[in-house]
């Protein structure tokens, strides 16, 4: 049941917020712009953490962290698996508005303690800080060390994957982001040293391909090798009498088979759809046997990888 709002606590209402406050303040924020206690107390602003008040209430993980930002001093930046998640890279799970905002100082230094907030530390010069906006956060690399202890060892392959590929097209990562090669990864594991989930990164670096263009891909691949299959090739481009004619997210080309995953923007899409209905077409018209994969078969992986070995059988 609402509660009414007395003629006061409308009075309040009614004044206004500068601009130059944003949508997020802290209420020490608001008290050097000239707003007193009062407005900063009524019920018409959302308290997301202490002392700090916003516009409207967080719908969204992003907007919670975006909140939190204005009571971030220097030296704290975002990071885990926040920073990840900010910054797109794949991690495993759903991403709700509740879950724990990560911050990280340097050794030494008092850890961020809040209502919602994990506070780690980490040794001087590990991180590369970076800003997106308003945030303050570690760069991707750095991120990708902090979670490895707790991703599986294909988890860490899919992230690795995100990291160096330079499509634009991979789902979530922002086009911003900073460009990683296998050997910029394998040099900040030297910097780092030793550390928690050390040798799964450098374990999975091995694993790691360039080109790949979703999550799903890494994961189909990975499952097909660990079935004992050869290791198909990533974003193979397919070429007939000189010219291009697909790009291919799995291939064996000596034995001319395709592999492509359709997520659902495959699906929803009717113009992308009608896309791949003739790609395959031509693909197949050019002697290619083209094996669609979805989420169901990597759910339940055994009829496709018999599939798969059927078509290689096929071939020889």
């Amino acid at each position: 049941m609402a509660h009414p709002i007395d003629e006061p606590e409308r009075m309040r209402h009614r004044i206004l917020l500068p601009d130059q406050l944003g949508r997020h303040f802290t209420v020490r924020q608001a008290a050097s712009a000239g707003i007193g206690r009062g407005r900063v107390s009524a019920r018409d602003l959302d308290r997301p953490f202490r002392g700090v008040r916003s516009v409207e209430a967080a719908e969204t993980p992003l907007e919670r962290i975006s909140a939190f930002a204005p009571r971030l001093h220097r030296g704290q930046l975002i990071g885990g698996e926040t920073a990840m998640r900010v910054w797109g890279y794949p991690h495993p799970g759903i991403w709700n508005v509740e879950a724990p905002i990560v911050v990280v100082v340097a050794t030494g230094s008092a850890r961020v303690r809040s209502r919602g907030v994990t506070g780690r530390r980490l040794a001087e010069g590990r991180v590369h800080p970076w800003r997106i906006g308003e945030l303050p956060l570690i760069d991707p690399v750095a991120a990708l060390f902090m979670c490895a202890a707790t991703l599986t060892d294909g988890q860490v392959v899919v992230a690795l994957d995100a990291l160096i590929t330079a499509a634009d097209n991979y789902p979530g990562l922002r086009a911003a982001r900073p460009p990683f090669t296998v050997i910029d990864i394998e040099q900040r594991l030297r910097d780092w040293g030793r550390f928690p989930g050390s040798r799964r990164v450098r374990d999975a670096l091995s694993r790691a391909r360039e080109g790949v263009e979703s999550p799903k891909e890494t994961e189909t691949r990975l499952l097909i090798v660990a079935d004992g299959l050869p290791e198909p090739v990533v974003q193979h481009e397919i070429h007939e009498n000189g010219l291009l004619i697909a790009r291919s997210d799995m291939a064996y080309p000596e034995l001319k088979i395709a592999i492509e995953y359709e997520g659902d923007g495959h699906r929803t899409s009717r113009d992308q759809w009608r896309r791949d209905i003739q790609r395959q077409r031509e693909l197949e018209d050019h002697g290619w046997i083209v094996i669609r994969v979805t989420q169901l078969d990597l759910d339940d992986a055994r009829p496709l990888l018999d599939r798969i070995r059927r078509a290689m059988a096929s071939r020889r």
